[in-house]
């Protein structure tokens, strides 16, 4: 694989400590949740074959999501099917606006506050405001734009509105983000994936396989940044904000491969029903606003 335009990206994930599990999740959300939300077990393992990863540490993986609540089992006959949790599905759903289809704020000086509590539930909820893109400014304090949808699992924390224009703005943002950090995340990504921009464009050049574990990388990698970003209006970013041009490759790229990662699907997904549902309208909007772009 060493020349394959898929070779550096592959490297640079297996270099990752515990990926695995996090992978699984970025799979399941992004190509099983669109086609009945349900998979096979053995999908799976084939999935996570083309990058050599071994099925005992995939049944692990699974194991070990499956106790902290991503995964919910099935059992027909001797086969074991997974589904997202009611709470991981809720995760990865409140995800799906800000990873394929993102607001931004059109609030420039008012932010929420959310106060969190001491509490046996407060790691959660951390975990989720991260994923929503809060900032956490100080211990217990975290703080979005008007207008961020709260996760479920920080409904119990105190929320205040606050208006914070100007210079103290500017701190409150500093505080609470790392804009310098998310930055160089968004260029590191347009660095990794601009290659594949060739790639995709040549007649029949990707293969159901190449084009499913291109997609995933693609989502996993793209997910990790996007998920962080507060989705701030314009004037309160640095003039070279590179948001914008990691979105448009990442839209491009992915529309690209839907179509020869979805034959993969077809090919190898099984759900408790036989082969897996067509998917459902959401699929086609994912990107839709860059179509015209």
């Amino acid at each position: 694989m060493a020349s394959h335009p898929l070779a550096r990206i592959v490297s640079q994930f297996k270099r990752e400590p515990s990926r695995t599990g996090s992978l699984i999740i970025t799979f399941h959300g992004d190509a099983i949740l669109p086609r009945g939300g349900s998979v096979w077990l053995g999908t799976l393992l084939q999935f996570l074959e083309l990058l050599e990863i071994d099925g005992g540490v995939v049944r692990t993986a699974v194991s070990r999501l499956a106790a902290d609540g991503w995964f919910d089992r099935d059992k027909v006959g001797r086969k074991s099917f997974y589904r997202l949790a009611p709470t991981g599905r809720e995760r990865f759903e409140a995800a799906i606006e800000h990873l394929y289809n993102p607001h931004v704020s059109a609030s420039s000086g008012h932010f929420e506050l959310l106060l969190i509590e001491n509490g046996a539930d407060r790691d959660t909820a951390r975990a989720a405001l991260a994923e929503a893109g809060f900032g956490n400014p100080l211990p217990g304090v975290w703080v979005a734009p008007k207008g961020v949808v709260v996760p479920s699992a920080a409904a119990g924390a105190i929320r205040v509105d606050v208006a914070a224009a100007g210079e103290m703005g500017r701190r409150l943002i500093s505080a609470s983000w790392s804009l310098e950090r998310m930055a160089d995340s968004y260029r590191a990504f347009v660095k990794t994936f601009a290659p594949l921009d060739a790639w995709i464009a040549a007649p029949d050049a990707v293969s159901p396989a190449d084009a499913m574990l291109a997609r995933v990388l693609l989502i996993h990698q793209y997910r990790r940044v996007i998920l962080h970003d507060p989705l701030l209006p314009a004037e309160l970013l640095p003039a070279d904000w590179p948001a914008a041009a990691a979105r448009a490759l990442c839209a491009r790229i992915y529309r690209a491969l839907l179509g020869p990662s979805e034959k993969w699907l077809d090919s190898h997904g099984e759900s408790p029903a036989g082969v897996l549902p067509a998917p459902g309208p959401e699929l086609r909007r994912r990107f839709a606003d860059m179509l015209q772009k």
